[in-house]
Order: C-alpha cells, then structure tokens, then sequence
C-alpha cells in the first residue's frame, strides 16, 4: 500500500473514564469530561518516529516506540496496510490530561488514541462506525476487561463483555440526567492497576455472588431511571474490601460518603473515589470533600457525551 503523504495530520481526543461503579466489575464504565489529545502528523521517512509529551506523566512516559499510544498507533497501520515506518516518518503528540495511575482510565484512553489516531489516518481523517467498533474490540482486547475501554470509545454510560477471548460487546444505555460524577482524587497517590488486581482472590463465596449479581442489575437501573436507589445500587462486594489496604485513605473517604448517604465508590483500580450524587446534591458532595482539607483534588468533570472523535483543525487539545 502506498505510505501516507507527507504533511498529512490527524488529531483525535478521547475521555477518560470511571469504571465498575461499585458491583459493574469489569462491566461497567462511565466516560468523564476530561480528555486527552493526541495528534500524528507524516514526516519524511528518514525521521523515523517523534514523540512529544505535554501534560501529566511528560516527564516519566517512554518517548519512543515504547510509548503505550505509539504501540497501538502501529497496530492499527499494519491493520490498515502500512507498513511500520516504511516509507515514512511520524510525528506523534500526546497532551494528557487525564491523571495516571489514578483509576481513570489513562491507559485505556492512550490505547484506544493510539487505535484511533491510526484507523482515522488510514481513512484519510475519518473514522466510521465500524471503526469504532474495531477500536472497541481490540482496546478491550488490550486491557483484559472491556469497562474502561469502552467508555473512552463511546462516552456516556456503557455496558460491555467479552463473549470470546477476542470480542467485544458493548451496550449503550441511556444515563439519566440527573446523575452527576464528583471526582475525588487523594493528591500524590497513585496505584498501579496489577498491584490493585493482584489481592483479588480467585474464588467469590456464593451469597456474595448472588448478592452482587442483584446490585449490578440495579445499578443500570438507577442510573437510568431511578438515581434515587444509587446508594443500594453500588454497593460491592467483590473487589473494594477486598484492596482497602492498598488504599486505605481511598476507603476512608468512601466509607465516610457513603455513612452520609452519598453513593461512592472507588473509581477502576483507584485511588480516586468516585460520587454519583445527583443535581440537587452535587453542592453538598464537593462542600464534604473539600472539608477534608488540600489533600484531595476535587473535580466535578461532567459526563462526556461522545468519546473517541477525530478533531478538526489539527490540534487534539
């Protein structure tokens, strides 16, 4: 296939993203108005691969091939015939915004960037529907659990699972509107995922299973119809006692929301706790955490409503 023309740019932006939301392990995910932006233009063959970092992790990310959007920007050119570097150069540029090691999905979104920018610079600047999808299944593919995924690909709320090692699916239901995130994040505390997965056990007693079973299903029920039932919906028992001493500041403050009425959670593998408090309570949820004093970032991103898109004008902000 002939190599993409020189001076040929592509720009995409995708959110982050709050996943499990208490009993969806997994599952479910939630896309969040905070993005990262990455952009590649085609440089002559003989620069080989550029990458410039801005934002957060500029200064401990890989600026090579190492790099985790780079790998995955090779993945979809060979997937759409381009040879790596062969004939050609890149510039790749990565603004991040989204915390890392946090529990919002930053590899997710870096992965599902790096799928991206290359599918939209195959297409010639577009990505299609089915793109999307195929985005979907091989960042979901990528991660080993589709929640975080899925949602920096669509926004919103979704619902995803694996029907076989390498398929996707994902639904969309509607969230409601009333349902407002908080996002609460313990400054200078980060968690790596392995480390969060790693104390899970390998079995789950049966009571805790049927009970979790029970909550998840009310958990799309409430954040589609009935907020009103989010404390009961998010409650979990599979996987947040379970780290409480791999953040044990985190469980504090979710214990305390929750004592309040608040339903809170740990957002992915933390240390972020997450709030889906409603509109009329949002105010009362950031006064809390701000009590607790300059310790904890206090955010309230709004829910992106799109996910991964190509921007125009070349800048991926």
């Amino acid at each position: 296939m002939t190599p993409p023309p020189v001076g040929a740019t592509v720009s995409v932006s995708v959110p982050a993203s709050a996943a499990n939301l208490g009993p969806g392990f997994d599952a479910v995910g939630l896309g969040l108005g905070i993005r990262d932006g990455y952009a590649v233009q085609v440089l002559p063959a003989d620069v080989g691969l550029e990458v410039v970092l801005e934002g957060e992790g500029a200064a401990d990310l890989p600026v090579d091939e190492g790099h985790l959007v780079a790998r995955h920007l090779r993945e979809a050119l060979e997937a759409g015939g381009h040879g790596w570097l062969e004939g050609y150069g890149l510039r790749l540029t990565c603004r991040n915004r989204i915390p890392l090691s946090a529990g919002l999905g930053s590899s997710a979104a870096a992965i599902v960037g790096g799928l991206g920018l290359g599918f939209a610079l195959v297409r010639g600047g577009e990505l299609t529907a089915a793109d999307l999808a195929l985005v979907n299944a091989s960042a979901g593919v990528a991660e080993g659990h589709p929640d975080n995924s899925s949602a920096s690909v669509y926004g919103g709320l979704t619902v995803s699972w694996m029907p076989g090692a390498s398929v996707v699916r994902t639904a969309r239901p509607v969230l409601h509107p009333d349902v407002v995130p908080v996002v609460l994040r313990p400054r200078g505390t980060r968690v790596d995922t392995a480390t969060a997965r790693a104390v899970l056990g390998p079995q789950v007693p049966r009571g805790d299973a049927v009970r979790q079973a029970g909550r998840s299903a009310l958990l799309v029920h409430a954040l589609t119809a009935d907020p009103s039932m989010l404390l009961d919906a998010t409650q979990d028992w599979l996987h947040q006692e379970q780290r409480r001493d791999v953040y044990p500041t985190t469980m504090g403050a979710v214990d305390r929301l929750r004592s309040l009425g608040h339903a809170a959670v740990v957002s992915g593998a933390g240390p972020t706790v997450l709030c889906l408090t409603t509109t009329d309570l949002v105010d009362v949820v950031v006064a809390e955490a701000r009590s607790w004093g300059r310790t904890w970032q206090v955010r309230t991103p709004g829910v992106a409503r799109e996910g991964l898109v190509v921007e125009t004008g070349g800048g991926g902000s």
